[in-house]
């Protein structure tokens, strides 16, 4: 079925009807201003993919939208004024109004902007025409700069110039391979004007904080299959600048692999796969990230038992690692082994401490149960606890 891309409905934008957001639209309306929904919600919702969150985009100014709201018996929060974003809360439910704006001046991290009521000022400062499309209160839908048609060919298109929309905000040049990551159509490849302009502007990548670079890369390599992304982010050099030693090849194999044995996509098992130098520190990943990171690339590269990695770290570390070795050996991964590496996670070592007192005590105790755990993991988990017992002559 065709979808209307001049209206949406309820069906595919379930928060035209939510009374929250339409509290908000109206005590915005009330004053004379214009208000839309704007961005993620109606891209995803005109491209029938899961609802982001709702924004909305007004002509009135934030004193405007406080006075409003607040003569409604909402809340609004002043989050981000300066930048004309005000958080109204409606319901117990926070939504993002930001005044129409204009850059005046940017220097690639960060903008001063100017307050304007015309909509094609703030269509222009965005960064791809996909992303510059609006919806009124009741769903009909206001494209300034011809994003329909780019979003019905899932072509991934910055707004206007290129090489002027990097320069206002570097981090638009992986903003844009991660949009290709999830939204885009490359059968016919990527923009060619597009990736020139990040070509040429690599440097500026440079200047970006690793908190911002690294949200980018998660959310990049969380997407199905970024495969035709990363390919682009090596051969621009994008790559190589923001993660020195990085190579997708393995990547890409082990994205073609995880599709074979139906393993959903883990955007770290990706990440160690892709190699690199100090990568946690370079994306500024969190110490759980980290851990899991680690655990990973030990598991892949270290040589331990697999089934072993499953029992003592759960399956999804070593189902991630049994990914990395295939690809590593040119070879599919196994359906059957993934399974067993998910049934070792769940085993339960037989033998406790207690089974080996008195006969052993302190420092002896411990080696004794790490060596009959070993036996017991290299077994595949078989023996029993008799078999252990006497293992230990007991």
């Amino acid at each position: 079925m065709e979808r209307d891309y001049t209206k949406l409905n309820s069906t595919d934008a379930p928060w035209l009807n939510v009374p929250s957001a339409r509290a908000v639209c109206d005590a915005i309306l009330a004053g004379g201003h214009q208000v839309y929904y704007v961005g993620g919600c109606v891209r995803n919702a005109l491209l029938g993919e899961p609802m982001s969150d709702v924004d909305m985009a007004t002509s009135a100014t934030p004193d405007q939208v406080i006075a409003l709201t607040k003569a409604a018996n909402l809340k609004p929060v002043p989050t981000g004024i300066d930048h004309g974003t005000i958080t109204v809360v409606s319901d117990g439910v926070g939504y993002e109004v930001t005044t129409f704006r204009r850059d005046v001046e940017t220097d690639g991290r960060r903008a001063v902007v100017a307050f304007s009521t015309d909509i094609l000022d703030d269509a222009r400062r965005r960064d791809f025409t996909m992303n510059a499309l609006y919806a009124d209160r009741d769903g009909a839908v206001i494209d300034p700069l011809g994003g329909l048609d780019d979003l019905r060919m899932r072509r991934v298109r910055f707004i206007e110039n290129a090489e002027q929309r990097i320069r206002e905000d570097y981090l638009r040049t992986l903003r844009y391979f991660r949009f290709h990551a999830w939204y885009g159509d490359t059968s016919e490849g990527l923009d060619a004007d597009a990736l020139a302009a990040i070509g040429s502007n690599l440097s500026g990548l440079e200047t970006l904080s690793a908190e911002r670079v690294g949200t980018e890369i998660k959310k990049l390599l969380a997407a199905d299959d970024p495969s035709t992304a990363l390919a682009a982010m090596a051969q621009t050099g994008v790559l190589g600048t923001i993660l020195s030693g990085a190579d997708p090849k393995l990547t890409m194999l082990m994205i073609h692999g995880a599709t074979h044995v139906n393993v959903t996509p883990d955007w770290i098992g990706r990440l160690v796969s892709m190699g690199g130098a100090d990568v946690p520190s370079r994306l500024r990943l969190s110490n759980a990230e980290k851990k899991k990171y680690e655990t990973i690339y030990h598991a892949a590269y270290d040589g331990p038992s697999l089934l072993g990695v499953a029992y003592e770290h759960g399956s999804e570390i070593a189902v991630q690692a049994h990914l990395i070795q295939s690809a590593i050996a040119e070879t599919l991964p196994n359906p059957s082994y993934v399974q067993a590496l998910i049934k070792a996670a769940e085993q339960v070592f037989p033998i406790s401490a207690s089974d080996l007192m008195p006969q052993y005590q302190g420092a002896a105790l411990g080696a004794c149960l790490a060596e009959l755990k070993a036996a017991w993991i290299s077994s595949a988990f078989e023996m029993q606890k008799a078999e252990l017992l006497k293992a230990a002559n007991l």
